[in-house]
């Protein structure tokens, strides 16, 4: 597995302080986030996914802990529009650079507005992918929060 994915570049190259974890990644469970969780042996609110999303159209990028669900009017809300759906995988994958079970917000191909979900930035350290499925970056939430310039936000249903 290599740990030199366009996430970790760009989060070296940001000077963000981060280490690199990897696990075995399950192609076939149902929650790839609560699966990496377990396998880090880390609780959920630890490890957050990244979904990619469309605000009135406009793609977007949110991040939340593995075991939450995101709320499409509070993610709406967030970006300033009327209306919030999930973006269709193969959309996600185009835009972000990366397959689905590997999407990071970090060094994506185009930088997307970013949230993170406001609870997870009291954690003393969070999992973010990255970049490939069965690697995860350790690093600080709010160091994730400010080099993404991210906003903190109620993201949850």
């Amino acid at each position: 597995m290599s740990k030199g994915t366009p996430a970790t570049l760009w989060l070296a190259n940001n000077c963000v302080a981060f280490e690199t974890r990897t696990y075995d990644y399950d192609p076939d469970s149902p929650r790839v986030g609560l699966q990496a969780a377990e396998a880090l042996g880390e609780p959920p609110s630890r490890v957050l996914k990244t979904l990619l999303a469309l605000v009135d159209g406009k793609p977007v990028c949110v991040i939340l802990q593995s075991d939450r669900e995101l709320s499409m009017k509070k993610v709406a809300a967030t970006f300033g529009g009327k209306s919030a759906s999930m973006m269709p995988v193969p959309d996600a994958e185009r835009t972000s650079g990366y397959k689905v079970g590997g999407v990071s917000p970090f060094g994506q191909r185009k930088r997307l507005p970013t949230a993170i979900e406001r609870s997870a930035l009291t954690e003393p350290y969070v999992y973010l992918n990255g970049g490939q499925r069965g690697l995860q970056a350790r690093l600080s939430p709010e160091d994730a929060r400010k080099a993404l310039a991210a906003i903190a936000a109620d993201l949850v249903a």
